[in-house]
């Protein structure tokens, strides 16, 4: 445009300058003086200095356009100059808005997770909030207000031309179509990453919500299973020092006094169980623990009756174990059996002193019976016989279902580790005492050292 308006500049100039040369040719003279100080250039001075009147009123009107369209030019140069500095904000505006979106499509490409939810709160677009659902709500702000600028400069761009007719005044040219396009494709891209920006932050708003339920939830767990606890050793707190320093005692042999567990076992196809038993009595200890299920009371025993050796039961199968403890100390004694060839193992204070296997192969141990210390179950629960009842202190009754290795047998043996029973754990608020049978405190590795 600019252009246009200095080419129609210089044709009036050669329009002036042809009109100049007719009236020579027609015998018009020019006459020259000399121009006193600060007399205005280009026209004729009287001596007396009143100007000489030698212009037309075509050359009046001439001069007039020329000095409109200088005029027209630097308004024209102004706007442009104007409106190029908003469209390059715009540009800069746009810029920051694709960088916060390549930033959130690609958020492991620089930077861990961790640094991530640390520059989620980062100002990617000027003035984003942290959360964000205000950041959806200023992205839709920010969009509409780009959208009106665009439109108002899309107006503010037209630019008036000039019409050199009489009586005429500026008119207005419509916005460059390729001006017009480019800024709509501005404005199309600009709402498309602003749109996907938006679906983004929602997302990411929703897994935040589920990650929050989850973790209140495992949260709220934690909590029960630690008040639990708390309510377990506030019960015990005036008898035990902890819930597991304790040992029942079964005093006499009769078919009343008994210590009962009150978990059950799970399915298994193999077991360890450990504990600390103090007998004098003769002949034979007795029952130490019986697990009775139905349909066989006899799934699980350990007794001494009589003047047999120890023997360990499983599914009413037999074998006989070379532990002997019957000396009125602390012992440590363990068993293992696995289903597998029916392999079982036996120690005494930390030493393996025996092993066999073909004792119940492949049978799993069933579910849902019930452990009785210091007697044997004729039926699930009940029907002692006195004369299999343990007479004596036991302590740390544990049950894996799993063999332990004989590292963790030893380290429980001398003290050095500790480990409660994945199935079935040592606890006071576990061991339910009956018809005498009492539970008192006991250290058992202080107790132990003492009593050798």
């Amino acid at each position: 445009m600019l252009a246009e308006l200095v080419a129609l500049f210089y044709l009036l100039s050669s329009v002036a300058s042809q009109q100049e040369a007719a009236a020579a040719a027609t015998g018009g003279r020019f006459v020259c003086n000399a121009i006193p100080p600060g007399a205005e250039p280009g026209c004729g001075s009287s001596p007396t200095g009143n100007r000489l009147q030698m212009s037309s009123p075509a050359e009046d009107e001439l001069r007039n356009t020329i000095i409109r369209l200088r005029e027209t030019i630097l308004q024209q140069k102004e706007t442009i100059v104007s409106q190029q500095g908003t469209i390059k904000e715009l540009n800069s505006k746009l810029a920051r808005c694709e960088a916060a979106a390549d930033d959130s499509a690609q958020p492991g490409k620089s930077r861990g997770h961790g640094s991530r939810r640390k520059e989620y709160g980062k100002n990617t677009m000027g003035d984003l909030p942290r959360d964000p659902g205000e950041t959806i709500n200023q992205l839709g702000k920010t969009m509409q207000s780009l959208k009106g600028r665009l439109e108002s400069l899309e107006q503010s761009l037209q630019l008036p031309g000039i019409n050199v007719s009489a009586g005429s005044g500026p008119a207005l040219t419509p916005l460059p179509s390729q001006l017009r396009e480019l800024l709509g494709q501005r404005l199309g891209l600009l709402e498309t990453q602003l749109l996907r920006k938006v679906a983004e932050l929602e997302e990411e708003k929703s897994q935040l919500y589920n990650e929050t339920a989850a973790h209140r939830q495992r949260t709220e767990n934690a909590l029960n299973s630690l008040l639990e606890r708390i309510t377990e050793l506030e019960k015990n707190n005036n008898a035990f020092k902890s819930p597991e320093d304790f040992k029942v005692s079964l005093s006499l042999r009769t078919n009343y006094l008994y210590g009962r567990i009150k978990k059950s076992l799970p399915e298994m196809y193999a077991f360890t169980v450990c504990m600390w038993l103090k007998s004098s009595a003769g002949p034979g200890i007795g029952t130490p623990f019986s697990y009775g299920v139905a349909g066989q009371a006899n799934e699980i025993v350990l007794i001494e009756w009589g003047n047999n050796p120890i023997e360990l039961l499983v599914n009413d199968k037999v074998a006989q174990l070379p532990l002997s403890v019957s000396d009125g100390r602390w012992h440590h004694i363990c068993i293992t059996w696995t289903t597998r060839d029916g392999f079982w193992e036996a120690y005494q204070d930390g030493e393996r002193l025996g092993t066999g296997d073909n004792l119940a192969p492949w049978h799993p141990i069933k579910s849902g019976g019930v452990i009785i210390l210091g007697q044997e179950q004729d039926i699930v629960g009940g029907r002692f016989d006195a004369t299999q009842a343990f007479v004596g202190e036991l302590s740390q009754f544990n049950m894996w279902d799993r063999v332990l290795r004989p590292m963790d047998i030893v380290g429980l043996a001398n003290c050095s580790a500790y480990m409660p029973g994945n199935v079935v754990p040592w606890i006071d608020a576990n061991v339910e005492v009956f018809g005498g049978a009492t539970k008192a405190p006991l250290e058992i590795c202080e107790d132990r050292a003492f009593d050798s």
